[in-house]
């Protein structure tokens, strides 16, 4: 009998030991993923690296530094012309993807661990991908700052603020924008020829939605199209 009870205990022990080495961490108490560093493609970049498949696509290599404690790596691609969002995953830190050349994208990656429900979100980078025989390129697609898509909103004046960023490929040649807004899902042109990046003092009525988009031109007359957004005034 004391032989059983000397045993016994030690396979106990040995076995929680072994449990809290291999089981994962789903408290929070692990160490959360670094954000991921982004390589390529380059920030504001006109890609011309990649792969050419056809006069319409190209194999593009992404690549993004090893973040610590960090088991899988996804990818958010967005098509910057049409608005549509892709997601892949990998344990590496690069992914070939196959885009469509002469196009605008967006690009980030947030770090995973199987130990931790936390994550991580690398920087958001824009790149052109290169076209045949392409020489000059479009704005960027204006980004909107405020409101934000949905959002609602509370205003004590009867007024708004519009504002939203613009960037191109080449800095410095964005000439001006032209605001659409009203209470139509397709809103009409309400001012343009605008240089700055805010509209101030833009009439509204409280239980109204309204939508309103961007148009980026640059100095040789290309534009962009932000994409209608939507608010809510309460």
């Amino acid at each position: 009998m004391k032989k059983l009870f000397t045993i016994i205990p030690a396979l106990l022990v040995c076995a929680a030991c072994g449990g809290k080495k291999n089981t994962p961490d789903p408290g929070g108490n692990a160490p959360p993923p670094s954000m991921a560093i982004l390589k390529f493609p380059d920030k504001s970049a006109v890609c011309t690296n990649g792969t050419i498949i056809s006069d319409t696509t190209s194999s593009v290599v992404f690549t993004w530094n090893n973040a610590a404690n960090t088991d899988s790596y996804t990818l958010h691609l967005k098509n910057l012309f049409n608005g549509i969002n892709s997601v892949q995953t990998t344990s590496q830190t690069q992914l070939s993807i196959l885009l469509r050349r002469n196009t605008p994208y967006s690009w980030f990656i947030v770090s995973g661990s199987k130990n931790s429900a936390v994550t991580a979100e690398s920087e958001i980078w824009k790149f052109y991908n290169a076209g045949k025989g392409t020489v000059t390129y479009a704005p960027f697609p204006a980004e909107i700052s405020a409101p934000g898509y949905g959002q609602h909103i509370t205003v004590t004046s009867g007024v708004v603020k519009l504002s939203w960023k613009g960037s191109t490929v080449l800095a410095g040649t964005i000439s001006d924008y032209d605001v659409y807004f009203g209470s139509i899902s397709n809103p009409p042109a309400f001012k343009k020829g605008i240089t700055t990046n805010y509209l101030e003092n833009v009439s509204v009525l409280r239980g109204n939605t309204y939508y309103w988009k961007i148009i980026t031109r640059d100095i040789l007359g290309d534009t962009s199209d932000s994409g209608t957004y939507i608010f809510t005034v309460d």
